[in-house]
């Protein structure tokens, strides 16, 4: 059967803008920053040309941004070791600050990838209706992606309605995240950097650290550990790990559509990628949100975890083991036997099943489902986080075939004992029609997590990486008409 599209569409807004730190000389990664003469310009001009400035700058885009004035302040603050004695007015320093900001459009390229949970509110609902979070991968400016953040209501019956995104965007507060001794192990041997001088810092560490206890366990090393060759190498990457790390909050007055989740981290400096969104039930019950994301840094990828109670205050980390080195994994939603389960694409073109006992560090994957249908020649994946039912969990798929085309199906597996596949789909559920050939990636519908809700399951889902479609089917027609044929 094939998924039926309901007339809600998500289009990207290039009026979501965040203002962000700029630095002359630094923006293509180069060395010699002209901070200085900038400083030196902006200290030179007459008063009434500060204060004119600085008068503009609050109406022309004090309403385009959350606490305006404060940001301007801490951006003048960041360059103010350029200023000698010299005293700042409050004009001078909005100024100076505004020549250190630039905005930056969060989605002006594309808006794709969504993936739905039920909403931390359900307040104010009529029978038969669930308010949905969905997060969106949001495309800026060289192909920067963010995490963005939108509200759907859903019913009664097949009804999908987007909530109005307020403005302006709204971006978090980021503080240095602790470690864990062995989760950090982990990520060094995956990194397969686990050295001399890496073990004996390891051995000095508690269970437990932060950034603080990492300078002072490389200071107390043995001084001939640190002047071996390759020593510096361990310590900057030591040093890029545990920075890498970071609790972020937003604004408590902030709406959920405000929020942008931008790259806080060296390594994901190019981007957040496909979060895939789980409501988490622990085996105490305490339930929490957390999603998988792919960090880039213009080189390489990190596959990343995301864990948040009410989708404000987020905690950011990496993940390791030998199912987190490639794209797309997915969590399941609790615990099976005891232990966490997920699928990832570890060979880069099947779907397979991964196991943790702490969510953070992760098992070689075991295979579930390679390519085999015309449509899913290249290669097949999750399209976001297993879906429990009563006859076992259902996943819904991406195949890619000829000409780079990318379709959704299903896969059905057991609820004891996922490594068992019981049905997968033979047709695609869902693929590119006429309208959804057009985009910045042509061909591609593409989800990162779907919906159950009245037994229909809904499907928000990326068009070509340019805009946000949505289609549902009702799961009992979808279950009926998967094939037992593995």
């Amino acid at each position: 059967m094939t998924a039926r599209r309901v007339p809600a569409e998500l289009h990207p807004d290039p009026a979501r803008v965040v203002a962000r730190l700029f630095l002359p000389g630094e923006e293509l990664q180069l060395a010699n920053s002209r901070a200085g003469q900038v400083v030196a310009r902006v200290m030179s001009l007459p008063e009434p040309e500060v204060e004119r400035l600085a008068d503009a700058l609050l109406r022309d885009f004090g309403g385009r941004h959350h606490n305006y004035r404060a940001l301007l302040q801490r951006h003048a603050s960041i360059v103010s070791a350029h200023i000698e004695d010299a005293q700042l007015t409050p004009a001078r320093t909005l100024v100076l600050g505004a020549s250190f900001t630039a905005e930056y459009a969060t989605e002006a390229a594309g808006l794709c990838n969504p993936s739905a949970v039920p909403h931390p509110d359900q307040h104010g609902l009529a029978a038969g209706q669930i308010r949905a979070a969905v997060s969106l991968r949001s495309i800026g400016e060289g192909h920067i992606s963010s995490i963005a953040f939108c509200s759907a209501v859903l019913g009664p019956g097949p009804r999908w309605t987007f909530e109005p995104r307020p403005l302006p965007a709204v971006t978090a507060v980021t503080t240095a995240a602790r470690w864990r001794r062995a989760h950090l192990r982990a990520v060094l041997a995956d990194l397969g950097h686990l050295d001399e001088l890496a073990a004996a810092v390891l051995h000095a560490l508690a269970a437990e650290f932060d950034a603080v206890d990492l300078e002072r366990a490389l200071v107390e090393v043995h001084q001939d550990l640190m002047s071996r060759s390759g020593s510096t190498a361990t310590v900057d990457l030591l040093r890029k790990l545990i920075s890498s790390a970071y609790d972020t909050s937003f604004d408590e007055a902030s709406e959920l559509g405000q929020r942008v989740l931008m790259p806080s981290a060296e390594e994901e400096a190019n981007g957040m990628e496909d979060a895939r969104f789980t409501r988490f039930v622990d085996d105490d019950g305490t339930a929490e949100y957390r999603a998988t994301y792919t960090a880039y840094d213009g080189r390489t990828i990190a596959p990343r975890l995301l864990v948040s109670s009410d989708l404000r205050v987020f905690h950011a980390h990496r993940m390791a083991g030998g199912a987190a080195r490639n794209k797309g994994m997915a969590l399941f939603p609790r615990t099976v036997r005891g232990r966490h389960l997920a699928l990832c694409r570890s060979d880069g073109e099947s779907t397979c099943l991964a196991t943790s006992t702490d969510g953070y560090t992760w098992s070689q994957p075991a295979f579930l489902q390679g390519p085999r249908a015309s449509w899913e020649i290249l290669q097949v994946g999750n399209c976001g986080p297993p879906i429990e039912t009563e006859r076992g969990w259902l996943v819904l798929t991406h195949g890619v075939g000829p000409m780079r085309v990318y379709t959704i199906g299903a896969l059905l597996l057991d609820r004891d004992d996922p490594r068992q596949v019981l049905a997968r789909s033979t047709r695609p559920l869902l693929l590119p029609g006429a309208r959804e050939q057009d985009g910045y990636v042509p061909n591609v519908v593409y989800s990162c997590g779907a919906l159950l809700h009245d037994d229909l399951l809904w499907i928000p889902y990326g068009i070509d990486d340019s805009r946000i479609g949505v289609a549902y089917v009702p799961v009992d027609e979808l279950l009926a008409e998967l094939s037992n044929d593995r």
